[in-house]
Formats: structure tokens, sequence, C-alpha cells
């Protein structure tokens, strides 16, 4: 590994280094391969790294402020990871100042925007075009029962969806916030039924008012337990919120997430009338 390849270290969605969800950052991965960035990520064991390298050609942007992001978890490659996005933004904005960023995503063009409030930096992205799509009645029962959740359990005013920002997630709403903090599941076949349907993470969930909910995120594909803070899955939850009618068409909605592990997170999810995309934002901060 040369001086140029640095492994930086930053938690996304929390201004505390032990809180948020931490990520790799690499603003130079020119020369590294798929191995490398697997090696590395695995390595460092987060639940995602994000790894930089030049713009494709033709990628609208401010010069210097476009980049391509690859984001490998300690186990495969994935589309797109918010945390990681919205960690690498903090990192470039220390480094060539706020303002507006595009990257470059497996899963498509994702708009960043770096702004600075309170004398700290707050990273805001902008999802690809979201949907969300039914489950069916089988699949959801193997989730349910690789969770062991009870059916039982699950808020009838959330029904269950898959939802889509960028990656996909099977979104599941607990009745109670004693149901969502009770997590221990079966690894190995909740990882078994999220391969078979494409999915990143499952999305837990319990509305704890109408605007403010509470989220776990299980990520067995990726090889880590529990996700502390996860932005796509957030940008999808928006999407599927206002889909299911649960908020308004321009909305705010708040998400505690990493309360239950030790690494407390906010993430703020913004709906705007006319515009399709879901806007997730959060602080970060450097790693030591």
């Amino acid at each position: 590994m040369t001086t140029k390849h640095e492994v930086l270290r930053y938690t996304a969605f929390s201004g505390d280094p032990e809180g948020g969800n931490p990520a790799g950052v690499v603003l130079d991965a020119s020369g590294l391969g798929d191995a490398d960035m697997l090696f590395i990520a695995a390595d460092l064991g987060y639940s995602e790294s994000a790894f930089l390298s030049a713009p494709p050609e033709g990628l609208a942007g401010e010069a210097g402020r476009a980049f391509t992001v690859r984001y490998f978890s300690p186990k495969a490659e994935v589309p797109f990871c918010g945390h990681a996005t919205v960690a690498t933004a903090i990192a470039l904005g220390e480094r060539i100042g706020t303002g507006d960023m595009v990257f470059a995503t497996r899963a498509g063009t994702v708009p960043v925007t770096v702004s600075e409030e309170s004398g700290a930096l707050r990273a805001t992205l902008t999802t690809v075009e979201p949907h969300t799509e039914d489950i069916a009645d089988t699949d959801l029962a193997e989730a349910l029962a690789a969770l062991d959740w009870p059916a039982a359990d699950l808020d009838p005013a959330l029904p269950p969806r898959i939802a889509f920002a960028g990656a996909r997630h099977l979104v599941l709403a607990a009745a109670t916030r004693k149901r969502l903090a009770d997590l221990a599941y079966d690894f190995e076949r909740l990882e078994a039924v999220m391969r078979r349907l494409d999915l990143t993470t499952v999305q837990l969930v319990w509305r704890e008012s109408a605007n403010v909910f509470h989220v776990r995120d299980p990520f067995p594909v990726g090889g880590v337990v529990e996700d502390p803070a996860t932005g796509a899955a957030a940008g999808a939850f928006g999407a599927y919120a206002r889909e299911i009618g649960l908020v308004p068409e321009a909305a705010v909605l708040t998400l505690h997430q990493g309360e239950d592990m030790g690494r407390p997170g906010v993430l703020t999810v913004e709906l705007r009338e006319g515009d399709m995309r879901v806007r997730v934002s959060g602080t970060g901060t450097r790693i030591a």
C-alpha cells in the first residue's frame, strides 16, 4: 500500500467519533484493483468503505469536484452506500471546501452538497430515483422467521415493502419500541433470503411520532450483523413513507439509528414536492 492509497476513517451521521456509522475512505484509489479494495474493506471491518477515482468522461460537475465512487463491504462490492457517501463528502469538504460535488456510482449519479453549520460540516446526498415493490407472502414469512419476529408484532399501518433508492431494502415496521430493541436473528437464514431477493439490508422501523422514527438494519450479506446508520436505507424509507401516504409529498423526517448498538446517530430525510428523489443528510467527523 503506497501513501497515495492512505485509508482514512470517518464516522457518518454523528459529530462524535464514537457515534454514527464508521466508514473507510480512500480519496485516491487509482491503481487499486477489485481485490485490493475488497481486502482494505475487509481489513477495516466497517460495514462499507468508499474508494474514489477520476470521474467518467462527460460527467457534469465543476472541475475537481466530480468523482467515481465504489463501495465495498467486508464481503463484496455494493452498488451504493449512503453513510460512506456522507463520510466521503465530509472528508472532501475538509480538503477542497464546502459546496456541490457529483459522485458517479454503480447505482447512478448522486449529487452531494457539503455545507457548514455551527462550525461543523454537514453533507446532503440526493438519491437516484426511488421506487417500491411488494414482497411475496412466502418471502415475507421466511424473513420474519429468520428474524424470529411473529407477524403479529408488525405495525399494520406500515405494510412490508421492498424499497429502492440506490440499493434494495426490505422495510418491516415494528408495532412497539420493545420489539425493535429485541434483535437476535438467524444470520445465515436471513442472509439466504436477502441474497435471493437482492437486498442490501432489512430496514426495521418503529414510528415514534408523525415524522420521527427509530430504525435498525441487519446486514448479513455484507458480513456485518447490524449497520449502525444506513443512509441508503434512509433514502429508500423516505420514498416508501411517501408512496404509502404515511407522510405528505413534502416532509422532513428524523431517523434515529444506532442507539441499541451504543453508536447513536441521526439521519435527516427530506422529501420535496414534485421531485421523486430523496435527500439524506447528516454530520460526520474523522476517527483518529
